[in-house]
């Protein structure tokens, strides 16, 4: 029997495959704050399918010890590289270790952040600086220096004409605060990620063209030590009021980043994928403590 014209060859028929639609094996990555929390999670299912992963935050014991438990799972590779992100000298260092290492850089995914919770009449104008520095400035700032290892990795990717096949990524985890009125008093936060957010796209329409796509996912509420307090206190409440009546898994966040940086996701550029239960669908709902 003939093959119909719309039907799909049996190369294309390969390659929808999941395992190679999928796939990440082999790439080198960059998960800024992978020591704990989203990052961990995110390190976590890029090394067991096969990715090459540096991870950095400032605690070189919490570093160390995630890497050491994220090579023992495999079959990919976790390497740890303490740094400061709030500081621009510790940026410059964290790159220059890695291109001491690596040709390129498949994808890096812009995670580290921190968040200040204050009443609107005390909240400090310091924490603004170090909130919008940590979570914005030094998004663009570890790009900006990773860029050379990006550029490589696209070309490595291979080029059908002006078309880049694989291309690089960048994977920034915003936030629903950065999407939709927070019910905390988080203004630096919520502030940094609608920030992030458009940079996001800002990266997309001028990197896009290299062979980079940048993407965001805007994470709802996932069990992490920035939210530990708010869970224990609120945790019931928060998933009540999603649609899913959950809180995110590590699947979740892990399967997002997995889309976005293998080949499924290649064509993908500029979006801001909601993973949050369908909170935003409803509006942030506010909790009991921060109504005024």
């Amino acid at each position: 029997m003939s093959q119909s014209p719309a039907g799909p060859s049996s190369r294309s028929a390969d390659a929808l495959a999941v395992e190679r639609l999928f796939a990440v094996r082999g790439k080198v990555a960059l998960v800024s704050g992978g020591s704990r929390g989203i990052g961990k999670m995110i390190a976590t299912g890029l090394v067991r399918n096969g990715a090459k992963v540096y991870i950095c935050s400032r605690t070189k014991t919490e570093c160390d010890a995630t890497a050491h438990e994220l090579t023992a799972l495999g079959p990919g590779a976790c390497i740890s590289i303490p740094a400061d992100l709030q500081q621009l000298s510790e940026v410059e260092r964290l790159v220059d270790e890695i291109k001491a290492r690596e040709d390129a850089l498949h994808i890096l995914v812009n995670n580290a952040g921190a968040t200040w919770v204050a009443e609107f009449d005390a909240f400090p104008d310091e924490a603004f600086s170090k909130i919008l520095t940590l979570n914005v400035q030094r998004a663009f700032s570890l790009t900006q220096q990773c860029l050379p290892l990006l550029r490589a990795a696209a070309v490595q990717g291979g080029r059908s004409g002006d078309t880049f096949l694989d291309p690089a990524r960048i994977v920034n985890i915003g936030s629903v605060e950065g999407e939709a009125i927070p019910p905390r008093h988080t203004y630096a936060y919520a502030a940094s990620k609608a920030a992030l957010h458009h940079l996001s796209r800002h990266f997309a329409s001028r990197l896009g063209w290299e062979g980079i796509t940048s993407n965001t996912i805007a994470c709802g509420t996932f069990r992490s030590k920035m939210m530990a307090q708010i869970l224990r206190t609120q945790g019931e409440e928060i998933r009540r009021s999603r649609p899913l009546q959950r809180i995110g898994e590590p699947e979740d966040i892990a399967g997002a980043v997995l889309f976005l940086c293998s080949r499924a996701g290649a064509f993908v550029n500029g979006a801001t994928v909601a993973l949050d239960g369908g909170g935003l669908v409803l509006g942030l709902i506010p909790h009991r403590e921060s109504r005024l």
